[in-house]
């Protein structure tokens, strides 16, 4: 990682515009923690008993951004990406797994969540959140999908420091 491509979110905006920056600004970090590994590196995992790695991050992430878009506010019975049944546990494992295949699949489904948000009229939009049944908003959606986005990007520091020594961003 030798440059910061990342665009820091507005010092004031409105709400919407503040959460899609800050998502865009986590994903983006995400996406240089990766930056410059080849499949080995991104495979290789932190100490035992974890098997958590960089490609393993970057599955769950595609998974996070389908179960909380693509299945609340599209499609209920979408299926997961990486497993047959609702399973988060899955997609961490990338032994399998190439750079190509999982940021392919990360990216489309980033991809996916930025149109249906661009589309929502509203952050109160809502929709089905199947695995609660319960009714959430684009607003809540937004601001978990950044949690997980902050909490896992801290694993991805500590990933990228195991692979090159860098220091987190």
């Amino acid at each position: 990682m030798t440059t910061d491509p990342r665009t820091g979110p507005p010092s004031s905006g409105d709400e919407r515009e503040t959460l899609r920056a800050f998502l865009d600004y986590h994903r983006a970090t995400l996406a240089m923690k990766c930056e410059g590994l080849g499949d080995e590196e991104l495979r290789r995992q932190s100490m035992p008993p974890s098997t958590l790695s960089l490609l393993g991050l970057v599955r769950h992430m595609a998974e996070v951004e389908r179960a909380w878009f693509r299945r609340v506010f599209e499609d209920n019975r979408a299926p997961m990406v990486w497993s047959d049944r609702i399973d988060f546990q899955a997609a961490y494992d990338a032994s399998a797994s190439t750079r190509k295949e999982a940021l392919g699949a990360w990216e489309a489904e980033v991809e996916n969540s930025r149109r249906i948000e661009r589309e929502a009229g509203s952050l109160d939009v809502l929709g089905l959140q199947p695995r609660w049944e319960k009714e959430v908003s684009l607003r809540m959606v937004m601001v978990h999908v950044l949690l997980e986005y902050g909490r896992h990007n801290g694993h991805a520091d500590l990933l990228r420091e195991g692979v090159d020594g860098t220091v987190g961003a």
